[in-house]
């Protein structure tokens, strides 16, 4: 019994010296305050063959998806659709883009581009690639059935061609 008081007493004077404690003050950390951003509606694309039109590039078709309506010009998405055969003379034109974003993913067929300091590299069905902003590329080659969806911030951008 006597072990048992002694371990009370033990445990109460322990919370006594813990509570006596004083938390270490807090770091305050200002947020940034974030950017403001269009207001986004719903949308949606379902996919037919006559919305495919021409655009920034004359060997390509264009399937616009919605998406810089429904976020008030902040995103770009298409499904780029290259018209065979491939004609590098045409094609393979060195150019850059005043982008925030751009990624692209392969949806069939392949694509050789070259990126600066990457080199040239083929990317087939299921490749996703970065293209950060500004770096210079060209495309080199693609097969017949090539589409490609492409994702680009903001919506309204450049492109700077090079040669």
């Amino acid at each position: 019994m006597a072990k048992s008081k002694l371990k009370s007493s033990t445990r109460t004077a322990s919370r006594r010296a813990s509570s006596k404690r004083r938390p270490l003050p807090r770091a305050r950390v200002k947020a940034k305050p974030r950017p403001s951003r269009p207001r986004q509606s719903f949308t949606v694309s379902h996919h037919r063959d006559e919305d495919f039109q021409g655009g920034l590039r004359r060997y390509a078709k264009y399937r616009d998806l919605g998406m810089n309506q429904a976020t008030g010009g902040m995103v770009q998405a298409h499904v780029i659709r290259f018209v065979p055969p491939c004609r590098p003379e045409e094609v393979s034109k060195l150019h850059f883009h005043e982008v925030d974003f751009q990624m692209v993913y392969v949806l069939k067929g392949w694509i050789k581009t070259e990126l600066d300091g990457q080199g040239a590299i083929t990317m087939r069905t299921g490749s996703a690639w970065i293209q950060p902003p500004r770096i210079k590329h060209k495309v080199l080659d693609y097969s017949d059935d090539c589409e490609v969806l492409e994702i680009i911030l903001p919506a309204d951008f450049k492109t700077v061609e090079l040669e």
